[in-house]
């Protein structure tokens, strides 16, 4: 790709963090995993944070903590939004629950609040709030449903750190705030996780969960001078290394930069598509800070001679890493057999099934420069411009 459609940026003290870290005599389990998490707490202004290897980990351990699924004969319901990455309702089913999935805001994609009220039935358990793009949810509202309807609120923030509702941190919305450290993301780890949390025994909870189950780890008995554990719940080795530690440590002293420069982007797309009569950015509400992982416009083809997917293909064709984000989970098969079995109910998401059609993200990341984005906003008049033509020669 000529223009990636994001891209990790490590610096050299980046580099310099993991070399340090491979000097260490405990390479995981070690003092790094507690400096990233505490630092991580503080960023995010909760109480606590919980290292982990993965977003989907992350959001699987929130699960556990929040009693989701906890009996085999289980009738518990999640709702998530439609659409997502499918994590966001994977954990549900992993916690033996089921996923309902409630319908999409049509300007911002992020879940719609009153979709969710009307999803809520005796069986629900927890609300999963995914903040599209990197635009917090209207945690306002969802909160209140949550705190109605006695249900645990958690926020799939993987696309949103930091972002911010008001003065409140993403991070700070929610029972548990889950994040994802992929190369991706605004800050990485490799790979990697986080879950921010102000409840000191759902923290708890998680981090034995990411030990097997087990509430203490190898460098804690050794401090003890005891061999013996306690395994109280089956947990998973969902543990990050001290290696990716140091990276996550290096990288957030940079998230503040990282977020300012992606607005930059996005204020720069939003400048050059002003007026733009075949495709439509995505709204951004007032009194929110974006964290601006993506930038996603919904694409007119009647407007612009072209549908999506063609235009998706001819701007790959000049290098450019657009993608779309994301196909409505249920539409994927596994969850279309589940449907079909009566496992799963019959989703009725109207706004996702149609705005699917038309989402297209355009690349966004800290080092994009301003020649880039003009790139992209020419081949996005290229590619209508050329439409045109062709219907003007038929």
């Amino acid at each position: 790709m000529k223009i990636p459609g994001t891209r990790q940026t490590i610096d050299e003290d980046d580099v310099q963090a993991i070399v340090d870290a491979m000097h260490d005599p405990l390479l995981t389990t070690g003092p790094r995993v507690e400096e990233f998490e505490n630092a991580f707490a503080r960023a995010t202004k909760s109480r606590f944070a919980v290292a982990v290897n993965s977003g989907t980990a992350a959001l699987h351990c929130a699960m556990h903590a929040c009693g989701v699924g906890e009996s085999e004969t289980s009738t518990d319901e999640v709702i998530v939004p439609a659409i997502s990455f499918v994590a966001t309702s994977n954990v549900a089913l992993y916690q033996n629950a089921k996923p309902v999935f409630a319908d999409v805001e049509p300007d911002t994609l992020r879940i719609d609040a009153d979709d969710v009220q009307r999803k809520i039935t005796r069986n629900t358990k927890a609300i999963v709030a995914m903040d599209y793009g990197g635009q917090p949810c209207d945690y306002a509202a969802l909160r209140s449903i949550a705190d109605k309807n006695q249900l645990m609120l958690v926020a799939d923030a993987c696309h949103s750190l930091g972002g911010a509702a008001g003065a409140q941190p993403v991070g700070s919305l929610a029972d548990c705030s889950c994040f994802s450290l992929h190369p991706a993301k605004q800050i990485t780890a490799g790979e990697g996780g986080m879950v921010t949390t102000d409840d000191r025994e759902l923290a708890a909870k998680m981090r034995a969960f990411r030990n097997h189950g087990i509430g203490s780890n190898h460098r804690q008995r050794q401090k003890q001078a005891t061999h013996r554990y306690k395994m109280e719940a089956l947990g998973y080795n969902y543990r990050l290394t001290d290696i990716q530690c140091a990276l996550g440590i290096s990288q957030l002293k940079k998230l503040r930069e990282f977020t300012r420069l992606r607005n930059e982007v996005a204020t720069v797309y939003d400048d050059l598509l002003t007026g733009c009569e075949f495709l439509t950015p995505l709204t951004t509400v007032p009194g929110v800070r974006h964290a601006r992982h993506l930038y996603v416009v919904k694409w007119n083809a009647e407007a612009s001679g072209v549908t999506r997917d063609e235009a998706f293909g001819s701007l790959r064709d000049r290098g450019i890493g657009v993608n779309v984000h994301y196909q409505p989970i249920y539409q994927q098969p596994y969850y279309q057999r589940a449907i079909a079995s009566n496992e799963l109910d019959v989703p009725h998401c109207p706004v996702a099934d149609d705005v699917y059609e038309s989402i297209l993200s355009l690349p966004v990341f800290p080092g994009m420069t301003l020649e880039q984005v003009a790139y992209v906003v020419e081949s996005l008049h290229e590619v209508a411009k050329n439409a045109e033509l062709l219907r003007r020669a038929a």
